[in-house]
């Protein structure tokens, strides 16, 4: 049995009204009343409990309660009309996930890492869309990037990875239209924590890890969380620098009001990996020398640089100024300094889809970019609880703004082709000049309210309207500007049943600003898009465990389409389809996670009528994954030993948008060991087990990338 840790509170409440209530008559005969016939109290059971699960707590195992993500208010995941996932702590380190991306493995309709391993961007698609700059979120603010101007977070450094599927700009603003990512930070909740681990890889990367944690007095409570990581990656000449340090800080003045200061560096210095932006014919298929070594890399190692400086910092601030009325403001103040150097290949000598000389000539773009970013973003709340009738209310009233600020000068310049398979560096590369010298900036501030009711034993209304107002100014090379309204929706219905089972149907209007423009469409206005999305939830009681399975339609129009500086806006994709997650705690030392995604993505509209009615490249519309992790606690031989074992069916995707060359589907196995003790413990985990070499996707035919090959990682923790 587990037992919360109110547990032997409850138990010495339970066994101190025994007591009083059998003393009762012996202390009414003291005071001469007559005695009573003793009280004989029924047999009560005590059963453990789930500590508190809030919307930044620590998962409890594989199995989460809240969140905020798809509501911003604390709301049982069951009650949100749209597909929520969420990843914990747990679940990412007993897979040894070390970047976001490769927590999201599992997960059901998110198709990860897409151009295989790359230790500076976090890949991802959601529902067939991409979400890497425009759907990814910490602490419920946006990381917009645009450009080479994004943000990079540590995997360490977070509690939860939570997903949300669908269109979310009614409570976000503009936003990918296949779902989003909100990255919940570690952050001080008042207890002592010392932690810290080391590990190392197959190939010679190595990091050390730091967690600490405590009460500094009666209202401030502090977290410092860090890593650093060095060493070599799979690929050739793959090597560099990792390093980032969160510290935050948590007052507490009264039960009623909170301040929790948020703030992170992030420094990266390295030389890029390999595995890359090769040609279909020579990675999917053979060339005539066969194909292309998986570790080969084809930049110019003398050259190749990659350097990120990054700071953020910010606040969240709540007041309960009573039991129904709560105020919150959320802040952050992001910059970062990106600076790139790379020689990448596309295609063979003179840009051919196969090679037609003895050497196998790559063709190499020669390329460097210079980024600067400043963002700001701020999101003020009104949280009401309020009943009319018999009606119970959670309103929500919200004014966010968001900044962001980007100085970027892009420039390429003449490169040596380069044996595809006798590759000899050094060659002298041509002066790069820049073709984009350009400051951009972009404001957005909108309005939204939400209504989340409850009523009649079980039903569940949500209501949501957001308007939007951006604005966009671009000086340089090129000039443009621009401004929108728009205005976005949801409603979802719900019915809770008492036996754990929620169906639910929602609609959703979305919106997603797109920046650039050109001579036939003018300035780009934002893609928008409808959704229609019906499921079920269960949570049943007998497990800890949350089941739930989605039917979709996603429509994204306003589309970008067309060569470059001739590109219109007529675009349409339409992705439907079916998602299934499970999660679960079987039993304290047995957890389980299994997903399985289905769609059809169809170009509906474009520039090309020739593409109508083909499927977009890049993302695979069928995934499978289920993943076992077991620990012995039964204080046998083994006790403290633990096992997993996973495996990832990626389904086939096409590489090119006229649907004529295909990348096959692939299965692989994952798996992990280690030992556990009392304040120490040691795990390997190993991804891709067997070794299956296969291509991830391809972006034409002229650019595709090898999937992360069989990557070993060893660590070793320790908490005091």
């Amino acid at each position: 049995m587990v037992h919360s840790p109110k547990h032997w509170l409850t138990q010495a409440l339970l066994n101190g009204t025994a007591a009083a209530a059998l003393l009762m008559p012996a202390l009414a005969h003291a005071q001469g009343t007559a005695p009573t016939a003793p009280v004989v109290l029924d047999p009560v059971t005590v059963e453990g409990t789930r500590p508190a699960d809030t919307p930044t707590s620590p998962v409890q195992g594989y199995v989460v309660r809240s969140t905020a993500t798809g509501s911003k208010t604390d709301t049982p995941i069951d009650e949100i009309p749209q597909s929520v996932s969420v990843i914990g702590r747990d679940e990412m380190d007993d897979r040894g996930a070390q970047k976001v991306d490769e927590a999201l493995r599992y997960t059901a309709g998110v198709f990860a890492q897409p151009f295989g391993s790359d230790k500076d961007t976090n890949w991802i698609y959601i529902r067939g869309f991409q979400a890497t700059q425009t759907g990814v979120y910490q602490d419920g603010l946006q990381l917009y990037g645009f450009g080479f101007g994004g943000t990079f977070t540590d995997s360490y450094t977070l509690e939860r990875v939570e997903v949300l599927r669908g269109a979310a700009s009614v409570l976000y603003g503009g936003s990918n239209p296949g779902g989003l990512v909100n990255l919940v930070s570690k952050r001080p909740d008042g207890e002592r924590l010392r932690s810290v681990e080391t590990g190392i890889t197959d190939s010679g990367r190595a990091h050390l890890g730091f967690d600490f944690g405590d009460q500094l007095n009666g209202t401030l409570s502090y977290r410092l969380t860090g890593r650093i990581e060095g060493g070599d990656g799979a690929t050739d000449f793959e090597d560099g620098f990792r390093g980032t340090i969160s510290p935050s800080f948590r007052w507490t003045p009264n039960d009623r009001t909170s301040l929790t200061v948020l703030a992170n560096y992030t420094h990266i210095d390295e030389r890029h990996n390999g595995g890359a932006f090769l040609p279909y014919v020579g990675t999917v298929v053979d060339a005539p020398f066969g194909r292309i070594e998986r570790d080969a890399n084809f930049t110019e190692p003398d050259l190749d640089d990659y350097e990120r400086r990054q700071l953020q910092v910010g606040y969240e601030l709540e007041h309960q100024v009573n039991d129904s009325l709560t105020l919150r403001q959320n802040v952050r103040y992001g910059y970062s300094d990106i600076h790139e150097v790379s020689l990448y290949p596309f295609g063979y000598g003179g840009f051919a889809a196969a090679p037609a000389d003895p050497d196998n000539l790559l063709s190499r773009i020669n390329f460097e970019h210079q980024t600067e970013v400043n963002s700001f973003l701020i999101d003020n709340q009104v949280q009401a609880k309020l009943r009319t009738g018999p009606i119970e209310h959670t309103a929500l009233f919200g004014v966010d703004y968001r900044l962001f600020d980007m100085d970027q000068v892009q420039l390429s310049g003449s490169a040596t082709p380069i044996s595809a398979t006798n590759p000899v560096y050094g060659a002298p590369q041509g002066t790069r000049s820049a073709y984009i010298d350009q400051v951009l900036k972009m404001h957005q501030i909108g309005v939204y309210l939400q209504d989340q009711m409850r009523f009649g034993q079980g039903w569940i209304v949500t209501l949501n309207g957001r308007y939007d107002h951006v604005s966009t100014d671009a000086d340089g090379t090129p000039a443009y500007q621009g401004k929108d309204v728009e205005f976005s929706g949801r409603a979802g219905l719900a019915y809770e049943f008492a036996n754990g089972l929620t169906p639910y149907a929602s609609a959703s209007t979305f919106f997603n600003p797109v920046l650039g423009s050109s001579p036939a469409a003018g300035v780009f206005k934002p893609e928008t898009g409808r959704q229609y999305e019906v499921g079920v939830k269960y949570r049943p009681a007998w497990a800890d465990a949350l089941f739930t399975a989605a039917l979709f339609d996603l429509t994204r129009t306003n589309v970008v389409t067309g060569p470059f500086n001739a590109e219109t806006q007529i675009g349409e994709v339409n992705s439907q389809g079916f998602e299934f997650e499970a999660k679960a705690n079987l039993t304290e030392s047995l957890k389980a996670t299994a997903a399985f995604t289905a769609f059809d993505l169809e170009i509906t509209e474009d520039a090309d009528a020739s593409l109508i009615g083909n499927t977009p490249y890049i993302v695979p519309q069928t995934q499978a994954s289920l993943f076992l992790d077991y620990s012995f606690r039964d204080g046998g031989p083994l006790d403290g030993v633990g096992v997993g074992g996973g495996v990832r069916y990626i389904g086939s995707s096409w590489a090119d948008n006229e649907n004529t060359l295909k990348v096959p589907d692939a299965t692989v196995f994952d798996a992990r060991v280690g030992y556990e003790q009392d304040n120490w413990g040691v795990n390997l985990s190993v991804t891709n087990l067997f070794d299956k070499k296969y291509v991830a996707s391809c972006q034409t035919q002229f650019s595709c990338g090898y999937a992360e090959g069989r990557t070993a990682l060893l660590k070793v923790n320790m908490s005091w």
